[in-house]
């Protein structure tokens, strides 16, 4: 105990020197470099803290000291935001402490790293796959945890970068229109544009891109009964007044029914063979 209030008292007098924190790290008193990292890391002072944690927390498997040195040098890490080294000290606290101390804030924070290196939309979305199972397997092990909310938040952002890439790739294809170069495999880039959006609204049912996606749909559909030989015109035209319905009912004051109404009239009249004014 003597032993450790000197520690302190000598920590209260030397930790703003740089010469002292140079003798810190030459020092084979693991005691004393852990006790500084922990007034480093107390202050906020991470990467001084993390380069002393590397050097005992290894010494000090099998000790008392062991899972908070652990613990510590991950978060020192997530706190300079390099989130990937972070999280391979992270799960290694999870594996070696399954119950530890600290375990339900050790998942949380590996997953809410994977969270943040999460790509944009536009690349590729691998990193959100696994950023949205670990977020999810935090939700199995802590089902009441404080944090559920913060995890959900997390887990409904996620899903929309990824819905966002689809509504893009559709959108794209929708774009292409009658371009063929792209139809190596034979297929229509209006019908590749239904099916992306169908997916993506089965696969995420309470998107904030629900209607634009619905739209699109109908708008492929109706563009693609146009441009369709005679055998096949009719029952498409038919499958784009369905869709009309379809999004009338769930949309009924959507930014976009004076153009979805057009598209109804359009198709109907083609059903018909009548002129539309």
């Amino acid at each position: 105990m003597k032993k450790y209030f000197i520690y302190i008292l000598f920590l209260s007098l030397t930790l703003g020197s740089c010469s002292s924190y140079n003798q810190l790290l030459k020092t084979q008193d693991y005691d004393y470099k852990y006790e500084a990292a922990k007034e480093y890391f107390a202050a906020g002072k991470y990467t001084k803290a993390y380069q002393l944690l590397e050097e005992v927390y290894i010494p000090f498997k099998g000790s008392d000291r062991a899972e908070e040195a652990l613990y510590m040098l991950s978060m020192c890490y997530y706190n300079l935001n390099d989130f990937e080294t972070a999280s391979l000290f992270l799960d290694r606290y999870v594996k070696t402490y399954p119950k530890g101390e600290y375990s339900e804030l050790a998942r949380f924070y590996s997953a809410r790293g994977n969270f943040l290196q999460s790509p944009d939309s536009r690349l590729d979305q691998t990193p959100t796959y696994s950023a949205i199972s670990k977020l999810q397997e935090f939700l199995e092990f802590y089902p009441y945890s404080t944090l559920r909310e913060d995890v959900n938040d997390m887990i409904f952002q996620l899903q929309d970068r990824l819905v966002q890439k689809e509504y893009n790739a559709a959108k794209l294809y929708y774009d292409l229109g009658n371009y063929t170069g792209n139809c190596f495999s034979g297929g229509n880039n209006y019908e590749a544009c239904i099916i992306t959006a169908e997916n993506a609204l089965r696969s995420y049912p309470y998107t904030n891109l629900r209607e634009e996606l619905s739209m699109m749909v109908l708008r492929a559909r109706y563009e693609l009964a146009t441009q369709s030989v005679e055998e096949k015109a009719d029952e498409r035209f038919r499958q784009a007044i369905d869709e009309y319905y379809g999004f009338k009912n769930e949309f009924p004051d959507s930014k976009y029914i004076k153009e979805a109404n057009n598209i109804f009239k359009h198709a109907t009249a083609k059903m018909k063979n009548t002129s539309v004014d």
